[in-house]
């Protein structure tokens, strides 16, 4: 499957395309460190949020801890500053299998695609490393985008509708991720562009796990609400944002 076929229902799927102005204001020189400074933290923070659905919906506790194990080491490297970056390649592994807890609603699909996605997310958040080594780009701590916090203060408080909410958030941050990755490689340095390139087919398929997921756990017609966050998604995307990270909205 070629890139255009792979972005054709993600293009489907959102609401609205990532401005020009966004390209031109994330290609600019002066953005460079923060672009890939942020890509780091959003794969990061994509695991810990598959994560946290494994957790609260479809594990014990035992297993439950296995995976805080899992992923202690990239969070001490990011929030603590503990470790060397290199070390992370072989930490990126489960150590025992992940069963679902005896009273789970959600089961074994919830927890198998989630596990395959945490595991690809941290291998992408050693590749930007890797990548921010490349272009001598250290390590720092940076502000939130308020991308995330704005789809996510919509989700319901009751269940299963707070899973299904929290669901199709994933599948909309991870499409939006495929398609800015899309728009930027032609722009940034042939490596870089590279990189992003080769993320596409992972991130296409998060947001199809994320949305198959929200069908499957709803049992019934979801696409009203789908709709909506799509609308909630598009205006975070394409209203004015003055901290340009890289799901921004449009530049101030």
């Amino acid at each position: 499957m070629n890139t255009a076929e792979l972005l054709a229902p993600i293009n489907r799927f959102l609401h609205a395309t990532t401005p020009d102005a966004w390209v031109e204001e994330a290609t600019k020189p002066e953005n460079f460190s923060m672009l890939l400074l942020d890509h780091l933290i959003c794969e990061l923070k994509a695991s810990q949020s598959a994560m946290f659905l494994i957790r609260k919906y479809a594990v014990d506790k035992e297993s439950s801890d296995a995976l805080l194990a899992w992923l202690q080491p990239f969070e001490q490297y990011v929030y603590k500053r503990e470790g060397a970056w290199r070390d992370l390649l072989s930490k990126n592994k489960l150590s025992k299998s992940v069963i679902p807890r005896s009273d789970s609603k959600y089961g074994q699909d919830l927890i198998d695609k989630m596990v395959l996605l945490i595991k690809e997310e941290l291998h992408h958040f050693y590749q930007v490393l890797e990548m921010m080594d490349n272009f001598d780009i250290e390590y720092r701590s940076i502000t939130p985008s308020r991308y995330a916090k704005g789809l996510l203060r919509h989700v319901k408080t009751h269940e299963p509708d707070a899973l299904v909410d929290k669901l199709i958030c994933g599948a909309y941050i991870e499409a939006r991720s495929c398609e800015r990755f899309a728009k930027l490689a032609p722009h940034v340095d042939a490596k870089l562009g590279e990189f992003y390139i080769s993320l596409l087919r992972s991130e296409a398929r998060h947001y199809q796990d994320y949305l198959s997921l929200a069908t499957d756990i709803a049992g019934k017609d979801i696409s009203e609400r789908i709709a909506y966050f799509g609308e909630v998604e598009a205006e975070l995307i394409t209203t004015s944002d003055s901290d340009f990270k890289f799901h921004s909205g449009l530049p101030a």
